[in-house]
């Protein structure tokens, strides 16, 4: 592969948006350690690069949805003395062993977990890293009230064989992105009487946590002593109600674009892409974009999704296929292979990743955990700002990385 042509597409990821947007938020919650939250491959932007870039911020800890994430994380030279791991999604017959061996924080949530988990630190001759999660008022995972006792005097029980370490207690939000809403201050009730309870019996977890990314955003009293930013480290904000990037202080990190893969004139009435859903009301010129929702970009913004090309905001015309949709570039004649943002920053009149969710009837958090893995990740900025390595041809923070800044520049995933 010619790595300095252009791509059919690219993710550009930019990690000093990254490393700055950590460093935002641990101001606001100074206090309290740091979790970056990489689960799903770190919303989309990639786990590994992402995952070094907010150590270099300043995280001390790393979250994941599941233990292979975790184990990954692992795997990449992520060691204990370098970040906490911690996932909490699993399921019976996980890989409890192989977690513990990893020196993971692994969450419990209800007895059937606490007994897999203690066999397996039996096996491995070892103690777990547990993290008991209560349910305050969210209804997924987590031990309800009811059972929380249960799960208390058997974790300490097990605790007092050598078989577990109670390390955290911890809960989630349910509508932390909405402010005012009065569920939040039931579960934080809630939460601060059953970490009372298991801290009365016995219980003396290195931390407790349930500030996601709104807590962390506007509810200091939710701080405790960790934070668990996931959405808003890659510069997106949980929800138009909190505040829009900008208002935050925070900047998007995930720039897409693609190459327009043809430019041709039409006649009026002409129908275009599947079902003719848009027919030209006029002579104009269509440019075909190859994305389409084989790449994650959302069906559901067929006929209303934004996009740049050429300096001018365009919208999708008809319906967004697998591999490719057309926008109505009204004449206008831009040449193949020149650049269409589909969202960005906004820095240049481009699109955001909160346009295409409202386009599309969704949250910003799906548009870019979805772009698939047929659009590479290129990653600039890799450096930190002050790296003694940087010299005048690998430049740091505020300007790409690798020697190319053009359609090729930066390096591709797999390659770091």
């Amino acid at each position: 592969m010619n790595e300095t042509a252009p791509l059919r597409a690219r993710a550009e990821i930019d990690l000093s948006a990254l490393r700055a947007n950590v460093r935002t938020l641990r101001a606001l919650a100074s206090g309290a350690a740091f979790m970056a939250v990489v689960k799903a491959d770190a919303y989309g932007h990639g786990m590994i690069p992402c995952a070094r870039a907010a150590l270099e911020a300043g995280a001390t800890w790393l979250g994941t949805a599941t233990p292979e994430e975790a184990l990954a994380l692992r795997a990449a030279g992520f060691g204990p003395d370098q970040a906490r791991v911690m996932c909490w999604l699993w399921t019976p017959g996980g890989p409890w062993r192989e977690g513990i061996e990893a020196d993971l924080d692994i969450a419990v949530s209800g007895m059937w977990a606490l007994r897999e988990v203690t066999a397996a630190a039996r096996r491995a001759g070892r103690p777990a890293r547990i993290q008991l999660k209560a349910d305050t008022g969210l209804g997924r995972n987590g031990c309800q009230p009811a059972d929380w006792p249960e799960l208390i005097g058997e974790s300490l029980a097990a605790q007092a064989e050598g078989l577990v370490q109670v390390t955290g207690l911890w809960s989630h939000f349910a509508c932390a992105d909405e402010p005012g809403h009065p569920s939040i201050q039931a579960q934080l009730a809630l939460f601060r009487e059953m970490v009372t309870y298991a801290e009365e019996r016995g219980v003396r977890p290195e931390v407790r946590h349930i500030a996601n990314s709104p807590g962390t955003l506007t509810l200091p009293e939710t701080h405790f002593d960790l934070v668990r930013p996931g959405i808003a480290m890659y510069g997106i904000s949980p929800s138009p109600a909190v505040g829009t990037s900008a208002d935050l202080g925070l900047r998007p990190v995930m720039t897409l674009s693609a190459s327009l893969a043809l430019v041709k004139h039409v006649p009026g009435g002409h129908g275009v892409s599947y079902g003719h859903h848009y027919v030209t009301a006029g002579g104009t010129t269509l440019g075909l974009i190859p994305v389409g929702y084989g790449d994650g970009i959302p069906r559901h913004a067929s006929g209303t999704g934004p996009v740049l090309v050429g300096g001018k905001l365009r919208t999708v015309a008809g319906r967004i296929a697998m591999d490719q949709f057309v926008v109505d570039l009204g004449g206008d004649e831009p040449p193949a292979g020149a650049e269409a943002v589909l969202f960005g920053p906004g820095d240049r009149g481009e699109p955001t990743a909160e346009d295409w969710a409202q386009a599309a009837g969704t949250i910003a958090y799906e548009i870019v955990t979805r772009i698939g893995t047929r659009v590479p990740r290129v990653y600039v900025n890799e450096r930190p700002e002050g790296d003694e390595r940087c010299d005048g041809e690998e430049r740091c923070d505020g300007e790409r990385s690798g020697r190319d800044a053009g359609p090729g520049g930066g390096r591709r995933a797999g390659t770091d």
